[in-house]
């Protein structure tokens, strides 16, 4: 399992215009499957995701996490995260997961991230196609893989 997580001041994601999750400060993460990923993979993105500290303290020094900020979570489904453009310049997709067991595991990890928040994640549709409005800070970004650690 991959993720992108994105420290923002605001994001939203829209389906076919229409505002289907929204957060204020917190964190944007876009989620993709990969193919053999399991519910260990969730849990351990689970615990990872709300427990980086990349916001800052009352010292500006990045040693806050979205729990302790009270920030939210917006969650969106990604499987271009497994691109693979090693051969020619047309990404193959072979390695993401199908999508039976990628939104089985997408919602598992929603579910993992509200219990450690505390609070409802917001997120995106399954397989739609979405519009993804951010205000990134920083900016942050971080790039978490549960397979490399």
């Amino acid at each position: 399992m991959r993720a992108v997580v994105q420290r923002v001041k605001e994001a939203s994601v829209s389906v076919d215009g229409e505002i289907v999750g929204k957060i204020g400060k917190g964190l944007l993460v876009f989620i993709g499957v990969q193919e053999g990923d399991s519910l260990e993979d969730v849990q351990w993105m689970g615990r990872k995701i709300p427990g980086l500290r990349i916001f800052e303290d009352g010292h500006g020094r990045m040693n806050e996490s979205v729990i302790d900020v009270d920030g939210g979570i917006l969650a969106i489904s990604q499987f271009t995260l497994f691109a693979d453009v090693r051969k020619g310049t047309r990404p193959s997709f072979n390695h993401a997961a199908k999508p039976e067991l990628a939104e089985k595991l997408y919602e598992a990890l929603i579910s993992d991230l509200e219990g450690a928040l505390c609070k409802p994640v917001r997120h995106g549709v399954f397989g739609a196609d979405m519009t993804i409005p951010a205000v990134n800070d920083g900016p942050v970004t971080i790039i978490l893989d549960s397979r490399l650690g």
